[in-house]
């Protein structure tokens, strides 16, 4: 008996993917052409899988910026924002963000991970309620169960099983925060954002929405779903991630209550952890401000999304609800999924290969996301591929 016994039937799984298929889980991006391109395998490869929405990971401005602050200051801060590692620009970002978001404050993280881990440990503790869409993500589920207050699924898109377990919970007299998405990274589907609102307030309840994935691709200025639906003043907390449409890594959250700054004090992947480099912090201000000065990337992305959603759906997949820049492919068989995505890499094309139980309805998934920097050429090659394929 050893520690790593545990593992076993893990082991096992990824000993059977191997037998099957190309090892999806150490794909390695040998040499990086572009924001778009990578050698994988030793061939030129199109990426059909990362979450570079507005393609400003090689934003020329953005990788200047980068290098200016890493001459000007360093590596890192090798401290927490608690510690040394508050810099001006950490603050700079913090007051740009609020400002973009039309909020009181805002409150900048090292991850988009910590900043769910941050906010929900800290905001909602023993003796209250987290209700929480059943689909959110892992660092939702781990934040939640971090700060010891009870945890209450409701079902995914579903502000009526939403309402009822908050009718449920009206007579005791207790803190509610709602937690959902506003794009879902799985499927790339919409919350019903405006009902959940309408049932927050009816309620008394707070509500927090992670917008990681609809940072820069929803609404008209790009803020995210709660401003697409036209329901901002109903949002109480909105949190978000740097790695997505901006390019490089860190996380946020802001908000109108004037106490969100406690948190600072109180949160412990706050206190605990180095605050982000300074090259990632100037990289980050510069790409918040192409999102904000260059709608047209929006719209091509957008263009690039209608068509291999349009693409797949034509040629019989079974998608997502909705057009989105995430389009994935569903599978029930597993075998077939993977035969697909070693088909689809040889041809030149890595997407993301999901398996259960990360899937929410136990399929299996070929998820792929769109960028505005992918090419007319690339995504035809992207769309040929995929006809190729299906044989």
């Amino acid at each position: 008996m050893t520690i790593f016994d545990k593992f076993q039937p893990l082991a096992e799984a990824r000993q059977l993917l191997q037998q099957n298929a190309s090892d999806f889980l150490n794909v390695v991006m040998e040499e990086i052409i572009s924001g778009t391109e990578a050698i994988v395998n030793g061939r030129r490869t199109i990426l059909a899988g990362s979450n570079n929405y507005l393609g400003l990971s090689f934003s020329p401005d953005c990788i200047d910026a980068a290098c200016q602050a890493a001459r000007e200051e360093g590596t890192g801060t090798t401290g927490s924002r608690m510690a040394n590692g508050t810099f001006s620009g950490h603050l700079a970002l913090e007051k740009e963000l609020a400002e973009y978001f039309g909020r009181r404050g805002a409150i900048v993280f090292s991850t988009g991970y910590i900043a769910n881990l941050a906010m929900l440990s800290t905001l909602v503790g023993p003796g209250e309620v987290i209700l929480l869409d059943a689909d959110c993500h892992a660092s939702i589920y781990d934040g939640c169960r971090l700060g010891g207050a009870e945890i209450i699924r409701f079902r995914h898109n579903d502000a009526a099983d939403l309402e009822k377990r908050l009718g449920r919970l009206e007579k005791r007299n207790t803190h509610v925060l709602v937690v959902a998405e506003g794009l879902y990274s799985m499927l790339g589907d919409r919350a019903p954002l405006a009902d959940i609102v309408a049932v927050k307030q009816k309620y008394g309840a707070y509500l927090m929405v992670d917008e990681a994935h609809s940072l820069g691709v929803l609404g008209e200025n790009g803020r995210g779903l709660a401003e697409e639906a036209g329901v901002e003043e109903g949002v109480d907390f909105v949190v978000g991630t740097f790695s997505k449409s901006l390019g490089s890594i860190g996380g946020f959250c802001v908000s109108n209550h004037p106490e969100l700054d406690l948190v600072r004090y109180a949160s412990r992947p706050y206190v605990f952890t180095a605050s982000s480099s300074p090259s990632i912090i100037a990289s980050t201000r510069r790409a918040l401000q192409i999102l904000r000065s260059k709608p047209e990337l929006r719209h091509r992305l957008w263009d690039n999304a209608d068509k291999l959603y349009s693409t797949l759906r034509d040629l019989g997949f079974t998608l997502g609800p909705q057009v989105s820049p995430i389009v994935a492919a569903r599978f029930d068989k597993m075998e077939e999924a993977l035969a697909f995505w070693s088909d689809l890499l040889e041809r030149g094309v890595y997407v993301n290969m999901v398996l259960p139980p990360a899937t929410p309805d136990g399929s299996c998934l070929l998820r792929c996301s769109v960028s505005a920097a992918h090419t007319g050429e690339q995504m035809a090659h992207i769309c040929n591929a995929f006809t190729a394929a299906k044989g």
